[in-house]
């Protein structure tokens, strides 16, 4: 992998983490676009680049952070079915799943449709959950599990979390925020059981293309999460499933056909 792939990849990370088209999905795809070998360490760079993203959050979101020691126990009851299913799925994810183009594209699909489909129902769901400090912990949990199901690439971790929540009658900007600050703990999880795993084998030119994709994960997340938090005030979903399912068409006719 080249500086410039790194940047790249990078980038695509930073855009897809926090909108619901999965970033593990276009990691996989824009990899095979541009030709890098799926080797470990690319699926470790696309795993650990993710720790940009939540220095973004942590920043964004400081204040809550310090001052809402409530909501610390909200967001830890809906990480724990992601932290039970990665850590026992750990070498099936970075085998198997992660890197596999034809998982990734059929995810992609069934994730838009999905979207579609609850953004339908949701015009008749009855909001009642405004604050992130108002979600149950029985909320909470549901939306972990729904997390726990984007190991999936193509899944999208942020779709799964913010349609959980809508599901639950919490409004879109709580379930966006909440999704937001429940990526903290959960690519934070995921990237030290990553680095424990493979640390060993980074060589010096590793730790540079790591360095490289850190610092531009985060300006780009950053911007990202900033610019959703003003889409949803007057946008649904819908064209993210829409976008999902165009990939996911377009990608396997004109690239793995």
């Amino acid at each position: 992998m080249t500086i410039l792939q790194a940047v790249l990849l990078a980038i695509v990370e930073g855009i897809t983490e926090f909108l619901p088209i999965s970033s593990t999905g276009h990691l996989v795809l824009t990899a095979r676009l541009l030709a890098i070998e799926q080797t470990e360490f690319v699926k470790s760079f696309e795993i650990i680049i993710q720790l940009g993203a939540i220095l973004a959050v942590v920043i964004l979101y400081m204040q809550i952070f310090l001052k809402n020691k409530v909501l610390w126990k909200t967001i830890m009851i809906a990480f724990v079915p992601s932290m039970v299913v990665g850590f026992l799925f750990y070498k099936l994810i970075k085998t198997v799943l992660i890197g596999n183009p034809y998982i990734t594209l059929v995810a992609l699909f069934l994730g838009g449709v999905l979207i579609l489909l609850l953004e339908r129902r949701y015009r008749t769901t009855t909001v009642h959950t405004e604050t992130m400090t108002a979600i149950s912990h029985k909320q909470a949990f549901f939306i972990g599990l729904c997390q726990a199901v984007s190991v999936i690439p193509g899944v999208s971790r942020a779709g799964a979390t913010i349609l959980g929540g809508m599901s639950l009658g919490l409004s879109r900007k709580t379930a966006v925020e909440f999704s937001f600050l429940l990526a903290a703990p959960t690519m934070l999880a995921a990237s030290v059981l990553d680095m424990t795993e493979s640390y060993n084998s980074f060589t010096f030119e590793n730790l540079i293309l790591l360095s490289v994709g850190f610092v531009v994960s985060f300006l780009v997340a950053f911007g990202v999460m900033k610019w959703l938090l003003v889409f949803i005030k007057t946008n649904t979903l819908s064209a993210f499933g829409v976008y999902r399912i165009v990939l996911s068409l377009v990608y396997y006719v004109f690239v793995l056909r």
